[in-house]
């Protein structure tokens, strides 16, 4: 037998997505791209998928967000962002969707999934796969800028954004999503 070609393109499981599509429930997909992520919930319909809410990482920006928008820290904050969006559009559950990526607990997809729960978006998911408060809140980035010698942080340096500043820009833009 032929394998279709998103299939072969390692795009698409179909079985995983008729299994997600039985279910009828709205879709939280992520994707990732080399600098950014992005979360989109998604409505299946006869006719095809319904987009109801596309966010990306270059949202935080217009919230002060300075650091690199590809970190655990962003995808945890992209997700609490794409909850409370959700929210305001009445969308208040949903499945997440992780598409052809392998599920590795404690990586920034899960983080975007802890960022959807912590919302109050309900998605089922397990406590044992989302990262430690201490790589969410960026203190793992925060220790090897500290230790960096070379130009590989040179975006923080020339936006003189330290260690310390770095941890506090992340709590601020938080509190903005929250509304606190």
């Amino acid at each position: 037998m032929t394998q279709l070609k998103r299939r072969k393109l390692n795009k698409t499981n179909y079985h995983k997505r008729l299994k997600s599509l039985k279910s009828e429930q709205i879709r939280v997909v992520i994707r990732k791209s080399s600098k950014n992520l992005m979360i989109q919930f998604i409505k299946y319909d006869d006719v095809g998928d319904h987009v109801l809410l596309t966010l990306t990482t270059r949202e935080l920006i217009k919230l002060g967000y300075k650091g690199s928008r590809s970190n655990t820290p962003a995808s945890y904050l992209l997700g609490l962002l794409a909850g409370k969006k959700a929210q305001e559009k009445e969308i208040s559950s949903g499945i997440f969707d992780i598409g052809m990526y392998n599920p590795i607990n404690k990586s920034k997809l899960f983080a975007a999934l802890k960022g959807l729960v912590d919302s109050g978006f309900e998605v089922p998911h397990s406590e044992e796969a989302f990262p430690s408060e201490d790589r969410i809140s960026g203190k793992h980035i925060s220790k090897y800028i500290k230790e960096a010698k070379g130009v590989q942080f040179g975006k923080y340096k020339k936006e003189n954004l330290t260690p310390e500043q770095f941890e506090k820009n992340i709590q601020e833009v938080k509190k903005k999503i929250l509304g606190k």
